[in-house]
C-alpha cells in the first residue's frame, strides 16, 4: 500500500497563538517537507490563521500535531480533534494537559515515586525569603504552562524572586518556584513505549535558554551520551514508566539532571516536542537508526483517537 493511501490526506498542524508560535512554525515546515518527501499528502495548516472545523470540511483524514505550548500541547486541540473524529499524533487529551501542567506532573510524579526537584507554587504576596529557606538558591522560576524556557528566570539572590515572578506572571497566572540541581542535563525521547538514545545538553554557562535552545550553535549535543550502559538503562526505564504514569503515548520527550553521585531528577516532560534543525528527537532518533523522514513517518503511523 502507498503511503498516500495509508496515511490519506494529512494537516500538519503548525503555528498556533502560543508563546512558542515561532518554534511550531519551524517543526511544522520541517514536517511538511518530510512528509511530502515521502509522497503523504500533507498539508500544513495553521490554527491561528484557519478555524479548525475545516480540517473536517475539506476531509482531511489525520492530523501530525507539531504545535507547540498552550493550544496545541495542552489538551485543546487533541479534544477538538476527537469531536470531530480525527486521529492525531501524540498523547490524547488526559496527558496532553496534564504533561503541559509543571506542577501537576510533578504532583503526578512525586505520587508515583519518581524523583523530582523540590517546588513551590509562588503568588503575589509570597514571603520571598521563607522561600529561600525552603528550595535554597539558585532557584528556578517559570511559568506553569510554558515551555521552551518562555519567562523562565534563573534566580540568586532572594531580592531578584519579585522580578522573576511578575516576568513568569506574564505568561501565566501559575508560577513554579523550583530548586536547583546541580549536574548534567540529559534528555530522553521516547517512542511507541521504547526508550531512544539519551542526549546530553552542554550549554555555555549552563544557560540552555530559549536562544541557545534554537538560535545559536554555541550549545553542545553529545548523542551518545557517554554515560555508563547501565546508568543510561536506569534512565531510559524511568523516563519509560515517568511517561506511563502520566498517560502518555506515540512519542515524546523528558528532560532531567544527572548528579554528580549518579542519582537523577526530573524536570519535566514534553508531549509535542521540537522538530526544528536544533532539535532533541530527531537527533536522537538518528543514532537509534531512524532518518527524520522514518521517524516522521513512525510518529504519524501511530496517529489515533482516544
Amino acid at each position: 500500500m502507498s503511503v498516500t493511501k495509508q496515511f490519506g490526506k494529512v494537516a500538519v498542524l503548525l503555528g498556533g497563538n502560543s508563546a512558542e508560535r515561532e518554534i511550531a512554525l519551524m517543526s511544522g515546515s520541517a514536517v511538511v517537507a518530510a512528509r511530502q518527501g515521502a509522497g503523504v499528502d500533507a498539508h500544513a495548516f495553521d490554527p491561528a490563521e484557519r478555524d479548525l472545523h475545516i480540517l473536517k470540511e475539506e476531509g482531511f483524514d489525520r492530523a501530525f500535531i507539531a504545535l507547540h505550548g498552550r493550544g496545541g500541547e495542552d489538551g485543546t486541540v487533541q479534544g477538538a480533534l476527537e469531536l470531530m473524529g480525527i486521529p492525531y499524533t501524540g498523547s490524547g487529551v488526559m496527558a496532553s494537559a496534564i504533561g503541559m501542567d509543571k506542577w501537576r506532573t510533578k504532583l503526578v510524579w512525586m505520587s508515583s515515586g519518581l524523583p523530582t526537584p523540590r517546588f513551590e507554587i509562588l503568588h503575589r504576596d509570597s514571603d520571598w525569603n521563607a522561600v529561600v529557606a525552603k528550595l535554597g538558591l539558585p532557584i528556578f522560576v517559570k511559568p506553569v504552562h510554558e515551555g521552551s524556557s518562555m519567562g523562565a528566570t534563573k534566580v540568586t539572590e532572594a531580592s531578584q524572586l519579585q522580578g522573576a515572578w511578575e516576568l513568569a506572571a506574564r505568561f501565566d497566572s501559575l508560577v513554579l518556584a523550583e530548586e536547583f540541581v546541580e549536574g548534567q542535563e540529559l534528555t530522553a525521547p521516547f517512542l511507541n513505549d521504547q526508550a531512544l538514545p539519551l542526549v546530553r545538553i552542554v550549554a555555555p554557562d549552563g544557560n540552555y535558554d530559549y536562544q541557545h535552545k534554537y538560535f545559536t550553535d554555541d550549545t553542545q549535543y553529545f548523542c551518545p551520551s557517554g554515560l555508563p550502559a547501565d546508568l543510561e538503562q536506569e534512565i531510559q526505564a524511568a523516563v519509560v514508566r515517568c511517561a506511563k504514569v502520566l498517560g502518555c503515548r506515540g512519542w515524546g520527550r523528558a528532560d532531567l539532571i544527572l548528579r554528580a553521585d549518579g542519582s537523577f531528577t526530573l524536570l519535566e516532560i514534553n508531549t509535542a516536542p521540537g522538530m526544528t534543525n536544533h532539535s532533541l528527537v530527531p537527533m536522537s532518533a538518528q543514532v537509534a537508526g531512524w532518518s527524520f523522514e522514518a521517524l516522521c513517518l513512525e510518529i504519524l503511523a501511530g496517529a489515533r483517537l482516544g
